[in-house]
């Protein structure tokens, strides 16, 4: 692979690294009180605040290009569904679900980018989905559907994710600080507004001390690098790669989960896991044979 390429590939697994083992810092502030969707508005809301001091008035572009409210809103969905669901629900499961993100992005290409699929695109598409689907399938189902409010938070997550890597690519052309200005003001609005309409019923319950605030700043800045490295490869790569690298992030929350006991891995899981693997090897290759034709 040419170091052209190399860089932006880079980029996508240390976001998918962060991303995989986000789940631990965010269970641990919920452990102490402080619910996920008020965690990401607090973490977003610090990125916003340094982005700002860097670069007074990024949002009057909002203005100029009314299509970076797309980046706000596909920002802030990942967030608000990943974040609620990998904190509450089977850390696998959960990616895996957000991992049908590869369709989605086809989608999305083909409508935002005019990136027609090609066959070896619906191969690779095809295992991935194949893989997500035999880690869903359990003996008491007779289909791999959703079966709770977690699995339809992450499946919100994988199609915003992937609307996000389309308009990441389409306004390439903008400056980084206008762009992840709108990602993170979309991740802190939008994750705000739903813990303040949750919290009345009890549904979001409200931070009652602030012993999670370790938590909160490393995780915060974790996250603006790693929102940082996602800017500079899906900017430079096409989104269907984009997708099929980020199924890393599988690999990471696996591994971390089990080690630290909040998965079990079952056969199924590990066959699954081998395909959606491969799809992303098959991925690399392709783009390397691309470049170096």
């Amino acid at each position: 692979m040419r170091a052209a390429a190399l860089g932006p590939v880079l980029g996508l697994l240390a976001n998918a690294l962060v991303f995989g083992v986000c789940w631990w810092p965010l269970r641990e502030m919920a452990s102490l009180g402080l619910h996920p969707l008020w965690a990401t508005a607090l973490m977003y809301g610090m990125s916003v605040a340094i982005i700002s001091l860097l670069r007074p008035g990024w949002w009057l572009s909002v203005a100029q290009h009314p299509q970076l409210w797309w980046l706000f809103l596909g920002s802030g969905l990942t967030n608000f569904g990943f974040n609620w669901a990998v904190t509450q629900g089977d850390v696998v499961r959960v990616v895996l679900l957000f991992y049908t993100m590869p369709a989605w992005s086809v989608l999305f290409a083909w409508w935002l980018l005019d990136e027609q699929p090609t066959r070896a695109s619906l191969l690779r598409l095809g295992l991935a989905l194949a893989g997500v689907a035999l880690v869903l399938k359990t003996p008491d189902m007779a289909w791999p559907l959703p079966s709770s409010p977690l699995d339809y938070l992450a499946l919100l997550g994988g199609a915003s994710f992937a609307l996000n890597n389309a308009m990441l690519r389409k306004l390439s052309h903008l400056p980084e600080s206008d762009r992840m200005g709108a990602m993170f003001s979309g991740g802190m609005c939008i994750t705000a507004l739903a813990a303040a309409a949750g919290a009345p019923s009890g549904l979001v319950q409200l931070p009652v001390d602030t012993s999670w605030w370790p938590y909160l700043l490393g995780l915060g800045l974790c996250l603006l690098l790693s929102n940082l490295s996602l800017q500079y490869g899906a900017a430079r790569l096409p989104a269907n790669t984009t997708s099929l690298v980020m199924l890393s992030e599988i690999v990471f929350a696996t591994a971390s989960s089990v080690f630290m006991g909040a998965s079990e891995m079952t056969s199924r899981k590990l066959a699954g896991g081998i395909l959606i693997v491969f799809a992303a090897i098959l991925a690399t290759i392709h783009t390397h044979n691309k470049e170096s034709s």
